[in-house]
């Protein structure tokens, strides 16, 4: 940041006689003195405190009251503005956001101002702009660049665009309401001007209409937009409009404007192919400073252009774009307009580094500081920081800081710039992997459909099933409709996969290619994603990595191809913070709820189908990154059960809050109402397939509760198992709620409690072991959680709970008959519900004497904790809860691959189901399922 002066130094008076950046501001105070001595007190005014939106928009009131001539008012507040800036900012008593900001609110107003004028104007001479219903159109204005960002600098063209709804019979009437606007604001007279406008980022530029309409800007973005385009459109916003409509009719039709504007600018991918239009809108921007400069650096080759150059200001925008382009689709929170606001949204998110961002930031402040110290200059429009010393004095002193300092922090500014820009850029340059070589480039390339793959597997390279699912591959209706170029890459991707394939300790093509090639197939009409796998390798050997370890995954790629973001973003190793991933996906909900939905019947509230596609998309990638971690070797059994389990329960307090909102006749702002986890969710054992098993609770007096929690039950039901275009988030199940599928969808908490104390099950107390809040209202989870331990901590009859267990879990065992020679896991003799009916009996029979047995903390710890309070021996609860880990592991193996049971050869697990079988001896006798075999 730039160094302040003291506050002495800061109060005193700038000497402008010593200060040749402010002959700008000498000859503005002289034509004060002889014209409007009046605006000399109010600059003493603006001076002395911030200049806000609000101040400007006084002043600009108090001009408008003085005078009704528009073109005056409007130069006169320029002036004054420019003068109180400028003053602020070399007493450095002004940021440089807040140069920016007033600047560009002055922009704003003048813009409001002008264009309410001309189309008064119009209006006196003939009939307002109609549309082809015969209704008043508003002319809309759209800024776009740095006044879209809200970041104008002091001496900025503003580039406009005039939108309106329709083509309209007397579309020449808003052409001369446009033009009239345009001179009021650039026309130079004896007060100078206000703004010079820019119109040619319009669709067809300078040769295309002055005014588009809806429909043909669509059309335009349809048929001919251009990806650079998308980063001109990406700051638009409606700066003003010509007032004629109703108040409801302009927010209709700025809203259907942002309809047709977002989607051009942003895709529900992760649009890799921004990286190649933006490096292409970098060269061209290159090649026309280049073009300008070309005089002025052959003058003076140690200047440096603090907009166009190398490190410069464009640099730092275009980092925060890209970013925002590619991005922007799904991650909504990243469509912030202003540079500073952008970066440091993307890195909240993650996406880059916090230090790189600050450092960004930082660079980008000294830029612009130094680039309105330039501009001060007579009011002129420059960038060029030129070479001569005693120029560079001037700026650096404007600044407040000795040359060398702002020597050196310009250097070190550049240098950071450069280096962040590059890097992102890299992949679009033609980074080459440095171990792909050039005949492996073109083998791929001209590799013949069938043929190659016929020969490799004669040769031996590739065993014949891999060759003929590769000719399969080549065969297939997409592989021959996609781009050759598009071919060509699929074939580098399959040649890269069999040399990974061949290397020493990796599983061999024949076991993962199929899975490769649907993928392949999957993906082959995105060719962003191509484009990104061919050109880092490493996202692309995590992805084999993936592929080859577990068919399940395999299965969820095809089933959700857009995960694939999160193995191309570059951290999908890196922990996840789902405290933080759920505050993103709510910055993302939020975002949709101000997307509206304009129709011909007005304006209505986004389609919640819309909100459940943001939330499953959220949830299967971070599913997806916990798999890569899991497949890595990151990430233990039980961590995955932890992570798994901490997403849903964030899922389903959203799912709370968007439900609720759908109840027509809610009678209360937030529910009084919580989600209760059974089974694995309660148990925090959750696997990447696992369905929830739930009980919906309230705790309202009001005479409408039953009915509206009964339909949020109903909805939250729905949000959670729908099938929508983004797949499904969970299958639910609700049949372990007071009297099963008999019962009512949700129960009071004190019907709940009557129940639990009065008519439940043995086995319905067992459940309740692995029961936990997860989700709603905390102060029904404290009150749950209270009553939980009441009903566990009964005294009861030993040997009655013992049959009563014994007795269900014979019925579980009889439900899932093993007439195979494998061993099951869970359901087996010694298996994994062995363990579980061992610690809920040890809970239901000893909870009243040691309360730590209460707590719901897992089998394996209150298999350790019954050792301690002496109810089981110390050497049986460590043996049965390494089995316990052993089976949970196995179990997670071959459910990533698919198996439709978790069965082992019994040798496997010989030892370990031997010793669970003894230890149920040990507390229920010989009175047990029979065991295997």
């Amino acid at each position: 940041m730039t160094e302040r002066t003291t506050d002495a130094a800061a109060t005193a008076a700038i000497d402008y006689a010593a200060m040749p950046l402010s002959s700008y501001f000498r000859h503005s105070h002289q034509a004060l003195e002889a014209t409007w001595p009046e605006d000399l007190e109010r600059l003493q005014t603006l001076v002395a405190a911030p200049i806000t939106a609000a101040v400007v928009a006084s002043l600009h009131q108090q001009f408008r009251d003085q005078t009704p001539d528009c073109a005056l008012r409007l130069r006169r507040l320029r002036r004054l503005l420019m003068m109180a800036m400028m003053e602020r900012d070399a007493r450095q008593q002004a940021p440089v956001e807040e140069i920016v900001a007033a600047t560009s609110t002055l922009a704003e107003i003048a813009i409001g101002d002008a264009l309410q004028v001309a189309a008064a104007e119009a209006a006196e001479v003939g009939r307002a702009p109609l549309d082809s219903h015969d209704l008043p159109m508003d002319l809309l204005v759209v800024g776009m660049g740095k006044l879209g960002g809200g970041e104008l600098n002091v001496s900025s063209d503003i580039d406009l665009v005039f939108v309106m709804r329709d083509q309209g019979p007397v579309p020449e009437r808003a052409q001369k309401i446009a033009r009239r606007m345009i001179n009021l604001l650039s026309e130079t007279t004896a007060d100078g001007f206000v703004f010079r406008v820019d119109t040619r980022l319009r669709p067809h530029g300078d040769s295309g209409s002055l005014i588009c309409s809806l429909a043909m800007l669509e059309q335009y973005f349809f048929e001919q937009g251009r990806e650079w385009e998308r980063f001109a459109w990406l700051k638009a916003r409606v700066v003003a409009d010509s007032g004629l409509a109703s108040r409801d009719q302009r927010v209709r039709d700025e809203r259907a404007l942002m309809q047709v504007v977002t989607p051009f600018v942003y895709r529900r991918y992760l649009d890799y192919a921004a990286l190649a239009a933006l490096a292409g809108l970098h060269d061209l921007i290159n090649q026309e400073a280049s073009r300008n400069q070309v005089r002025r650096l052959a003058r003076d080759r140690q200047g440096f252009d603090v907009k166009l150059g190398r490190g410069g200001i464009r640099e730092i925008e275009f980092s925060a774009q890209l970013h925002q382009v590619m991005r922007g689709g799904r991650d909504a929170s990243l469509r912030e307009r202003a540079t500073p606001a952008a970066l440091r949204r993307i890195a909240d998110r993650g996406v880059a580094d916090a230090a790189t961002t600050a450092a960004s930031i930082e660079a980008w402040t000294l830029l612009r500081r130094t680039e309105h110290a330039l501009q001060y200059l007579d009011d002129e429009q420059t960038h060029w920081l030129p070479g001569d010393r005693e120029r560079r004095e001037l700026v650096a002193r404007f600044l407040g800081l000795e040359l060398d300092v702002f020597d050196q922090r310009l250097r070190a500014a550049r240098r950071h710039v450069e280096q962040v820009f590059d890097r992102l850029l890299a992949p679009a340059r033609g980074a080459h992997d440095d171990e792909e070589t050039a005949a492996d480039v073109a083998a791929a390339g001209a590799m013949p459909p069938t043929a190659a793959v016929a020969d490799a597997a004669v040769a031996g390279v590739v065993d014949a099933d891999t060759a003929q699912r590769l000719t399969a591959l080549r065969e297939s209706r997409r592989y021959r409709l996609v781009s050759e170029e598009t071919r060509q890459r699929i074939e580098r991707l399959v040649q890269r996969a069999l040399r990974w394939g061949a290397l020493e300790h990796r599983p061999p093509p024949a076991a993962w290619i199929g899975r490769l090639c649907d993928l392949l197939e999957t993906i082959a009409g995105r060719p962003a994603y191509l484009r990104v796998l061919t050109e880092h390798r490493p996202a692309y050997e995590q992805l084999l990595l993936v592929l080859s370890q577990a068919r399940w995954a395999a299965t969820y790629l095809n089933q959700h191809p857009v995960v694939l973001d999160e193995l191309l973003d570059g951290q999908i190793l890196e922990p996840l913070d789902v405290e933080r991933w759920d505050r993103h996906l709510r910055q993302q909900l939020a975002a949709t709820r101000n997307e509206a939905v304009v129709d011909a019947e007005g304006v209505h509230p986004p389609d919640f189908e819309r909100q459940m596609d943001v939330i499953r998309e959220e949830h299967h990638g971070a599913v997806f990154r916990l798999l890569a971690q899991d497949l890595s070797g990151k990430l233990t059994v039980e961590a995955v059960g932890d992570e798994l389990s901490g997403l849903a329960d964030a899922v389903l307090a959203v799912t709370i809050d968007l439900a609720w909102q759908q109840v027509p006749r809610r009678h209360r702002e937030r529910p009084s109402f919580a989600i209760i986890a059974y089974g694995k969710l309660g148990g925090l054992e959750l696997g990447y397939a696992s369905d929830l098993d739930l009980v919906f609770l309230f705790d309202d007096d009001h005479e409408d509760a039953l009915q509206n929690y009964s339909q949020l039950g109903q909805k939250i039901g729905q949000w959670l198992s729908m099938r929508t275009a983004a797949g499904q988030l969970f299958e639910i199940d609700l049949r372990l709620r007071p009297n099963g599928s008999a019962g009512l969808l949700v129960s009071s908490l004190r019907s709940f409690d009557e129940y639990q104390h009065q008519s439940a099950w043995v086995w319905e107390h067992q459940a309740l072991t692995r029961a936990r809040y997860a989700a709603g209202d905390s102060r029904i989870g404290s009150r749950f959680e209270a009553l939980r331990r009441e009903v566990l901590a009964r005294m009861r009859e030993h040997g009655a709970l013992a049959d009563a267990i014994v007795s269900m879990r014979q019925k579980m065992h009889d439900g899932h008959p093993n007439r195979s020679e494998l061993f099951d896991l869970k359901h087996d003799a010694g298996g994994m519900v062995d363990i579980e009916f061992i610690v809920q009996y040890l809970v239901l029979a000893y909870g009243a004497l040691f309360e730590d047995l209460l707590d719901n903390r897992g089998n394996i710890e209150l298999l350790r904790r019954a050792a301690g309070a002496g109810l089981i021996d110390h050497d049986d609860a460590r043996v049965v809860a390494d089995a316990y880990r052993t089976y949970r592991r196995l179990q997670h193996a071959l459910r990533l691959n698919d198996e439709s049971y978790a069965r082992v050869e019994p040798d496997t697990v010989a030892t370990e189901a031997a010793r669970v079988r003894s230890l149920w001896r040990s507390l229920f006798g010989d009175v047990a399922p029979k065991a295997h075999g």
